[in-house]
């Protein structure tokens, strides 16, 4: 009786009791919460490399660094640039986060220049990424066979990595110009005793900069706190709006592009295709087609909206256009179509973005098309690539849509009245299609100015995303201090949570080796200039929580706390990895971020495991150059001699149809050859088999013969 009275106390105590609170979930920085820069790494590691983060390897700054100076100031001579596809390997020493944001970088490069990278195969010079101590690189080209560039601990955000390879590709850093006492002055008496050197200016006698103005915004210029010796800035910008501006590690500035693609003499970039938003009076290119029964028209706002464009935001009088149809008038079913130019694809996959504003009903709709044009069909077919519809918005929404074409095409968009009432229609603006992977979600954040004056700092003033899937089938989500955590205030902080979800039961626990990667989208209309900020969380299965030893990266439902959806639905969140320091509030309004008042922060996760091992088996440390193990080409028939564990080893030369083979390529074969190697052997088999099966018919017919004679002689006998 006593235990039954107990267990109903305990009962009726569970539901008469307030609700506790959901405990307070775990987040770390990867970072320990502070935004060090390049220089600040280094100089904690006791480095002294010259500039800062430029390795000499030794030699005397005046036979090293005098005779690459030759026509420039800012950039190196022509003997030291880099072919336009430059050889690479990543060292296993490598973080695993590392690897996979340096392929990013070459993606930005790739984008946004005519420079490509691609897996070393015996090339005589290449570049060795490997974990070292910091972040640094040498200038230019060595041709020097292996050279290193160090992505140390901490060294893995893109602006960095992109950083080290400008220097490696041959840049110096920008305050370091001879004009630069025009634009910045530095404040000698707060540096650091003995780092004045790293504030030399070059001599301008045979320098042009590359017609290239002063940048500000260089990805290679110093912070205002570069080497202080105090609480005081070092660099002072002459026009103080630019003095939280110099020191952006986010992507490449205008000026850096312009510099780098006129030494390289790059006319173009590889995956960049195409960019719209509509200013011009020749829509760029595209066509109306004649097929229809309407047109798209260009126009710079609609009574129903928008009331701007999506470029210009309505700042700029007399421009700010974008496309419409106008769905208000005509019959359900009417179309207008506008097709691009004619593109020419290189790589077999493409990531159409655009921005679209529904003015109009629900049952209108936009669909995306391409037309392929193959041998097969000169006159190209179509294919539907998506159906986008919604309800009407007062806003512009952000779009992205993947294409997977290899033979040149035309994207279409097409617009289809519904046969609802409708008051405005449908508008397009700012259309950028690369070569590039879509991002995988996007999370809109609306309100956004009012979000930045209204909510606290720390815990209280933090948002999450909608739940996510990867392609792998793990639920995730992101939170976003808006006015930064309690410790670290005036930035946005941001953080990458695993969350239960439906697939939990078949997925490999602890989650190993995903890089979840949370874009801050700079929002000008042409993808080449943007400068968008990003961080890359790669989850380690064998992490452990600081105060436990469960794993960081285990079920949610194992490691993580109660919480729930604005619905009322309860789910597990586990704990989360990012940094305090993602974007200063100064940052933020100093580009496109905010547009419209909102925010887009574009998510991916995807697997990265097929990094865990390096392209070619080959360490920084047990080869300096190709040539000292390879002095005389032992491969013959264009075989290239590689150095794979500290030995030659020949790679042969193969077509579609045929190849090399042996220790130094002397043999060659093809599959006409092996077709009548085959064919042969297959006549030899058929006549051996059929020698076999004479030669055992003959033998049986005469022992046949020979019983049938012994079987006659007996019977006469009896």
């Amino acid at each position: 009786t006593s235990c039954i009275s107990l267990c109903a106390f305990l009962i009726i105590s569970f539901f008469l009791s307030p609700p506790q609170p959901a405990p307070e979930t775990t987040e770390i920085d990867v970072d320990g919460g502070i935004d060090q820069d390049i220089f600040d790494i280094n100089e904690a590691l006791g480095l002294d490399l010259f500039d800062g983060d430029i390795k000499l390897d030794g030699v005397r700054m005046h036979t090293y660094f005098l005779p690459m100076m030759q026509e420039r100031n800012s950039i190196i001579g022509d003997n030291f640039r880099w072919p336009h596809i430059i050889p690479y390997v990543l060292d296993d020493s490598l973080e695993m986060n590392a690897k996979g944001l340096i392929l990013k970088a070459f993606e930005q490069y790739r984008l946004k220049t005519c420079i490509d990278f691609k897996p070393w195969e015996g090339e005589e010079n290449y570049i060795s990424v490997f974990k070292g101590s910091g972040c640094w690189s040498s200038v230019g080209n060595r041709q020097e066979g292996l050279q290193q560039l160090s992505i140390g601990a901490n060294c893995d955000r893109i602006g960095t990595i992109q950083h080290e390879f400008l220097h490696a590709l041959g840049f110096w850093h920008e305050q370091s110009r001879s004009d630069r006492d025009d634009y910045v002055s530095i404040v000698w008496d707060r540096i650091q005793t003995g780092k004045d050197h790293n504030f030399v200016k070059y001599n301008d006698t045979t320098s042009d900069f590359l017609n290239v103005p002063y940048d500000y915004t260089s990805v290679m210029h110093y912070s205002q706190n570069a080497f202080k010796n105090g609480t005081e800035p070092t660099i002072i910008t002459n026009i103080p709006d630019f003095m939280d501006v110099i020191g952006q590690r986010m992507d490449f500035s205008d000026y850096d592009l312009q510099k780098l693609n006129r030494l390289y003499n790059c006319s173009s970039s590889l995956s960049f295709m195409d960019t719209c938003s509509f200013e011009l009076e020749n829509i760029c290119g595209m066509i109306q087609s004649s097929d229809d029964n309407s047109d798209w028209q260009r126009l710079s706002q609609v009574p129903a909206g928008p009331n701007t464009d999506h470029t210009d935001m309505g700042d700029c009088e007399g421009s700010g256009y974008f496309m419409h149809f106008n769905t208000s008038a005509g019959a359900a079913g009417s179309t207008a179509t506008l097709e691009s130019r004619i593109l020419y694809p290189k790589r077999g996959f493409q990531c159409l973005q655009f921005y679209l504003y529904n003015s109009g009903h629900a049952s209108d709709q936009l669909y995306v098309w391409v037309r392929e044009y193959t041998p097969a069909h000169p006159n190209g077919t179509l294919r539907l690539i998506e159906e986008i519809k919604g309800s009407p918005a007062t806003y512009w929404q952000l779009h992205h849509v993947s294409l997977n074409v290899s033979s040149k095409f035309r994207v279409i968009f097409q617009g289809v009245k519904g046969g609802g009432s409708s008051r405005g229609g449908l508008s397009i603006d700012d259309i950028n299609l690369s070569e590039t992977q879509c991002p995988d979600h996007v999370w809109h954040i609306r309100n956004f100015t009012h979000l930045l004056n209204t909510s606290p700092a720390g815990a209280e003033g933090r948002i999450y995303s909608p739940p996510f899937y990867s392609t792998k089938g793990y639920a995730f989500q992101v939170s976003l201090y808006v006015n930064g955590t309690t410790s670290s205030p005036f930035n946005l902080a941001i953080y990458l949570h695993l969350i239960s979800g439906a697939n939990d039961d078949q997925l490999q626990w602890p989650c190993a080796w995903q890089q979840g990667t949370m874009i801050l989208l700079d929002q000008h209309p042409d993808i080449r200039q943007r400068m968008s900020n990003q961080r890359s969380i790669t989850t380690d299965p064998l992490k452990l929580s600081d105060s436990s030893s469960t794993y960081f990266w285990d079920r949610p439902d194992k490691v993580g706390s109660i919480a729930y959806f604005p619905n009322g639905t309860s789910f597990m969140r586990g704990p989360g990895s990012g940094t305090s320091g993602f974007l200063t509030h100064q940052r933020l309004r100093s580009r496109n971020f905010i547009k419209e008042d909102s925010i887009y922060i574009l998510l991916t996760m995807e697997d990265i495991s097929h990094l865990l091992s390096a392209e070619p088996s080959v360490s920084p440390t047990s080869v300096t150059s190709t040539s000292n193990i390879c002095p005389d080409n032992p491969c013959e028939n264009g075989g290239v001699c590689i150095v794979v564990d500290r030995a030659p080893v020949c790679r042969c030369p193969a077509g579609d149809n045929w190849w090399y083979m042996g220790e130094k390529c002397e043999r060659k074969g093809s599959t006409q050859e092996n077709t009548v190697i085959a064919v042969s052997s297959t006549i030899a088999v058929f006549v051996v088999m059929l020698i076999v099966t004479i030669t055992t018919a003959v033998c049986l017919k005469k022992k046949y013969s020979r019983r049938k004679k012994s079987g006659e002689s007996l019977a006469l006998e009896e």
